[in-house]
């Protein structure tokens, strides 16, 4: 029986040349010539004039909380429905999170719940906006909302690498942006992130910082707290070659996100995850919710794909209801189930490889359909 993932990578041969380039110049370090290039091409891509090329997705969203100015016990703005990825930095800086419920529109921070919580919050230091499972929130309403109360916006872009809203790339609308190369992103890098920010000097700044902060100095010398945040020139190699193909894994994403909604367009009791009518997603992953009538759950699909060998995923945990974060506030609209707490119940991650046969999806598609045939 073949075993079907929710997302891995998928290698082309682009990737390997460079590499054999990093170790036949022995640029096997931090930095390099590939390094370089990666954050050229992707500064080009997503329409930016520079970035930082760093270890991981969280090291930039570390360094996006520290150059917003956060400290110790300020309040940070943060959906609740997303990875936990996003909320740590915040904590990293022993700042508080307020945590923000969704709209159902897009999954994604609502600007209503948003403006609630700047008149319980006057003074928060920033907003964190996510773009959830590679889908835009509504950043003209958020921004505006930041602006009009002078906070620094950030965004947590990790899922979304190409995807736009109002013809521009997310990740470039608020005052620092990152994007992830994870194994299972849109590309991989294996493990990486990159930084952009409006302003240069922030990018400056960023990869100041995540060299350990050295002072421009012949002794080492150091005037600041720095980290080992850096991308390697191996990985970045890798990152090189997979962005010869972005577009092209998007295309693959945005065919495997029809299909579903297709094969499922006759059942009631689905709903595909709700696209931004404003831009393009990247539909990184596919995901459904179910009635809460229906008397299919999202566990029985979960679980008759896994015993087939499927991978599926539940849709995150909104982070108000993880134990470590509590404590701190969370701000909806109305009493009751929250937005992402009735999302997280109802809903599942499909399966989004890219390297999905035709078999595969009708696979998947027919092990769906027969939980809600036979309910």
């Amino acid at each position: 029986m073949k075993k079907i993932p929710l997302a891995t990578p998928t290698m082309h041969t682009e990737e390997q040349q460079y590499i054999q380039k990093a170790f036949d110049t022995n640029w096997v370090s931090p930095l390099g010539p590939n390094v370089d290039e990666f954050e050229d091409k992707v500064s080009a891509y997503v329409g930016v004039s520079s970035a930082a090329a760093l270890s991981s997705g969280t090291a930039a969203l570390h360094l996006s909380v520290i150059l917003a100015g956060v400290k110790e016990n300020d309040i940070v703005f943060i959906p609740s429905l997303t990875f936990a990825a996003s909320v740590n930095p915040v904590r990293y800086e022993k700042a508080i999170p307020v945590f923000i419920d969704s709209e159902r529109d897009t999954w994604n921070m609502d600007a209503a719940v948003l403006r609630k919580a700047f008149e319980k919050y006057p003074h928060p230091k920033a907003v964190m906006a996510v773009h959830l499972y590679g889908t835009s929130a509504n950043m003209d309403e958020i921004c505006a909302l930041c602006k009009e109360h002078d906070v620094p916006v950030i965004e947590d872009a990790a899922e979304s690498l190409g995807t736009t809203y109002k013809g521009r790339m997310t990740g470039t609308f608020g005052d620092y942006g990152i994007y992830s190369f994870n194994g299972n992103k849109i590309i991989t890098t294996s493990g990486g992130g990159i930084l952009v920010a409006q302003q240069e000097k922030d990018v400056d700044k960023a990869r100041f910082l995540s060299t350990q902060a050295r002072d421009p100095a012949r002794h080492y010398q150091h005037s600041a707290i720095g980290y080992n945040y850096r991308m390697s020139n191996i990985v970045a190699g890798i990152g090189c070659g997979q962005m010869l193909h972005i577009e092209e894994h998007i295309q693959k994403k945005h065919e495997i996100y029809k299909t579903y909604k297709e094969s499922f367009s006759d059942i009631e009791e689905i709903e595909m995850n709700p696209l931004n009518r404003y831009g393009i997603d990247n539909n990184w992953l596919s995901c459904m919710t179910i009635s809460p009538e229906s008397s299919v759950t999202p566990t029985k699909v979960m679980d008759a794909l896994e015993a087939e060998g499927i991978e599926t995923r539940p849709i995150w945990k909104p982070m108000h209801l993880q134990p470590v974060f509590e404590e701190y506030d969370f701000i909806q609209v109305e009493d009751g189930m929250s937005v992402s707490e009735d999302i997280f119940n109802r809903g599942l991650c499909l399966p989004s490889d890219i390297k999905n046969t035709k078999e595969d999806m009708k696979r998947i598609i027919e092990i769906v359909r027969k939980q809600f045939v036979q309910s």
